[in-house]
């Protein structure tokens, strides 16, 4: 089986809706599982209507209603298909839980409303195949893959998330589901992590042993730096697992940090293609050499924080006060990007994805002297030279640097 992933950037519109149809018929639509994400810029769209819903008591569907109405409109003539009847149930289905919920738990309601884009998105696309006479069945990634209760960061338990998957998808056949989301197993929705739809094409790769896993972007492959900042970026074509799970690790948006560790245990290529141009090659990933060609690698994380804690006697800060920051650092769900200490101190990068710095600062300060900068830049560099890491400094104000023999970072804070 082959697994194909389609980002939300790639069916936005119909547009993309009936490129991606192309690219079906093109391939083949035997022995395929399609993995899609909500479409467009949904998740934010949800986002808005979550945070209204807590700060105002508000609920407001309007816009994300409206923008899946005209998709569907487009690509469906006749007003009285089906689907807008399974579009309506959906809505109201959204609309029943915020009105009844009685949780304030932010995480909790994020991923029951949240999964509502996916599960629209492959309605939608699934309904559209069958207009064009390609048979697939649609099927509920909740009721295969299963996790904790970690929501918005689940961890799936791959003994049961195995036996499902492999339970309902048959070979020879065309499925299609959503990414990003799960379920516990008292069937309550999580999520993988933001952009982790690419994570439930592995998890689907490794549980049906599958031949390959394409995900199709809106860009032609994975390139040594975003294009959009650095102008003079290159296209790679070939990144070994291990180092592609160190470019995701560093935050490489092309590929999700998870995705890539479920692939190199069976040894199941990745390719990342382009939606727009078949005839492309894209970039593998696999077994082989490190990249091709071996260039500098240079990620760009934004609005991250520089926090620097030091005890408040001013002793070594050693071993078991760096426990205690890590112990606060995983219940208040903090990413850790950067760690560089000193005698007396201990100097993070962390990424506040969660929300939860402020209360991770009330904690920390109980315990710690503790001061920070918001708003700082992380540059990684992977395979770096002295050139690279020259160009990088130029124009900026270096907060923090660390340079190993693989990869050096950079922390800078551009307006000061």
């Amino acid at each position: 089986m082959i697994i194909f992933k389609f980002g939300g950037a790639s069916v936005k519109e119909a547009a993309g809706v009936k490129n991606m149809v192309e690219i079906l018929k093109k391939t083949g639509t035997k022995d395929k599982l399609i993995v899609v994400s909500a479409m467009g810029k949904t998740t934010n769209a949800l986002e808005l209507v979550i945070q209204n819903y807590f700060e105002f008591n508000k609920i407001d569907l309007t816009e994300v209603k409206n923008f899946h109405a005209q998709i569907a409109q487009n690509l469906f003539t006749d007003t009285n298909h089906p689907i807008f009847v399974t579009l309506n149930q959906y809505w109201k289905e959204l609309t029943s839980f915020l009105e009844q919920n009685s949780s304030q738990g932010y995480d909790f309601v994020y991923d029951q409303v949240i999964g509502f884009g996916e599960l629209i998105s492959t309605a939608i696309i699934s309904a559209y195949l069958n207009s064009e006479e390609i048979k697939n069945t649609w099927i509920d990634a909740r009721k295969l893959i299963k996790t904790d209760t970690t929501y918005r960061d689940a961890q799936v338990n791959w003994e049961i998330t195995q036996k499902n998957i492999n339970h309902h998808i048959k070979p020879n056949e065309l499925f299609i589901t959503q990414g990003f989301i799960a379920s516990t197993t008292n069937n309550c929705t999580t999520t993988l992590g933001r952009e982790g739809s690419d994570y439930s094409a592995a998890i689907f790769a490794y549980c049906l042993n599958a031949k390959e896993v394409s995900i199709w972007k809106d860009v032609s492959g994975v390139y040594n730096a975003d294009p959009r900042i650095f102008k003079d970026s290159i296209q790679l074509n070939q990144i070994n697992y291990n180092e592609a799970i160190e470019l995701a690790f560093y935050g490489a948006s092309v590929i999700h940090p998870k995705t890539i560790q479920p692939l190199q245990r069976k040894e199941i290529p990745l390719v990342v293609r382009s939606f727009y141009d078949l005839t492309l090659p894209g970039t593998k990933v696999s077994n082989g050499p490190k990249i091709v060609p071996q260039v500098p690698c240079f990620i760009v994380k934004d609005d991250l924080i520089l926090l620097s804690i030091a005890t408040k006697d001013f002793s070594f800060f050693v071993e078991q006060n760096m426990s205690e920051v890590f112990a606060l650092f995983h219940a208040f769900q903090t990413k850790v990007d950067l760690i560089q200490n000193s005698a007396i101190s201990f100097s993070v990068v962390i990424d506040n994805k969660f929300k939860k710095f402020d209360l991770l600062i009330e904690n920390l300060q109980k315990r710690f002297r503790v001061s920070f900068n918001k708003g700082v830049k992380l540059y990684t560099l992977r395979h770096a030279t002295p050139e690279a890491i020259k160009a990088t400094e130029k124009d900026k104000v270096v907060l923090l640097k660390q340079v190993t023999r693989e990869t050096a970072q950079l922390v800078v804070h551009e307006n000061l």
